[in-house]
């Protein structure tokens, strides 16, 4: 069938969908259907940016439909490489059955170390422990204490789940990935993107440098304000920390 009487277009005008194409951004080739049905055409499209942006939306779908229902949960994050016999993950594994026990569900990255030590402590509490994977080059694969586990491609997708479906953070010391997490939570509650949500600091020997640094370099240069210092607590209290992350969500 013909085009309808005047919707002709000009050789250096294309409309491909929603977008308008001019002169020498005109693109040669066959239609947007066609490829779609031409099975035998080249696969490097699975790796354009468009595709990523359908892996991106399933990620966000698969997530939200999954973590929907979860009750009240606080995340516990911490150091994949704390070793299993190290104060560090007794503690984990008391944060996690003690959050349990306060009615809390557990979400943690998912992978070994001190995130290991939260799932299992909510597992022993007969509580929902959760893991938030990632892909990594290096495979870890979630821990064997996860009941409810995902794994993500894109840290942005499984940072929103963890801000999302958390009332409030409880970090144990970490590494890089830990101060993402801490950091990208500052933000959000410095900013007001989040309202309500403590975030706790397990180990004031680990972060005390940090604290000092935030205080002495950081607010005394006017990088931020000395208000800054009270978007998180910092304790050595298994106790006390399960009452500073969940006090202020009514628990």
């Amino acid at each position: 069938m013909g085009n309808p009487e005047g919707s002709a277009r000009r050789p250096e005008e294309q409309q491909l969908g929603p977008v308008l194409r001019r002169r020498s951004q005109v693109q040669a080739g066959s239609t947007t259907d066609q490829r779609l049905l031409d099975s035998a055409g080249p696969s490097e499209w699975v790796h354009t940016d468009p595709w990523r942006v359908l892996r991106i939306q399933s990620e966000f779908i698969e997530g939200f439909g999954t973590l929907a229902e979860l009750p009240p949960a606080i995340s516990v994050f911490g150091s994949a490489r704390t070793p299993v016999d190290s104060p560090e993950y007794e503690a984990g594994v008391r944060i996690g059955r003690a959050l349990v026990d306060a009615g809390f569900a557990v979400i943690t990255g998912g992978g070994p170390g001190a995130m290991e030590a939260a799932n299992k402590g909510a597992r022993e509490g007969s509580g929902i422990s959760v893991g938030l994977g990632i892909e990594l080059p290096f495979e870890q694969g979630l821990n064997e204490h996860v009941d409810l586990g995902l794994n993500f491609r894109y840290f942005f997708v499984r940072k929103t789940m963890f801000v999302k479906y958390s009332q409030g953070f409880v970090v144990l010391p970490g590494g890089l990935g830990t101060l993402d997490e801490l950091f990208e939570a500052l933000t959000l509650v410095q900013t007001q993107k989040i309202t309500r949500f403590p975030i706790v600091l397990f180990g004031t020997a680990y972060w005390s440098g940090l604290i000092d640094w935030l205080r002495d370099t950081v607010i005394a240069q006017g990088k931020a304000s000395e208000k800054d210092l009270y978007l998180f607590h910092v304790t050595d209290d298994v106790d006390e920390a399960i009452a500073l992350v969940t006090k202020e969500v009514g628990k």
